[in-house]
């Protein structure tokens, strides 16, 4: 079983940033996609950032474009999600993911990772 790690969650105030970092038990190269999804407090499970990390293409949500970034730490080697100005919307539980098979053009499918962080909390205050 692959396990996944992340950290660098937190609260910051409206505007601020944070850096999410996930380390895997594995080399992130032997993955397929890797990613980060979100849930809030009442609402569904959705993807925010993810990465098909053969070519390097990204998908990023509507609501983070601009704001949020992925990259990977080739020396770390870890998924790194940096995320800016940061609004109140963003307050959620989030999780790293890992499929060791994916479907490059359907990275959204959720049913293809089978690896899931536990999670670390992020809290906007407005």
């Amino acid at each position: 079983q692959v396990k996944l790690v992340e950290s660098g969650g937190g609260s910051v105030q409206a505007g601020g940033s944070l850096r999410l970092s996930c380390s895997a038990s594995v080399f992130i190269s032997s993955q397929n996609c890797m990613g980060y999804f979100r849930r809030a407090p009442g609402k569904e499970r959705e993807e925010v950032a993810l990465i098909y990390i053969g070519t390097g293409g990204t998908y990023y949500a509507e609501s983070v474009k601009g704001r949020f970034t992925l990259s990977r730490d080739k020396v770390k080697d870890t998924l790194d999600l940096q995320m800016n100005d940061l609004v109140p919307e963003d307050t959620a539980m989030y999780y790293c993911a890992a499929a060791p098979r994916c479907v490059r053009w359907n990275l959204r499918d959720t049913l293809q990772y089978k690896h899931w962080g536990q999670g670390i909390q992020v809290t906007v205050s407005s």
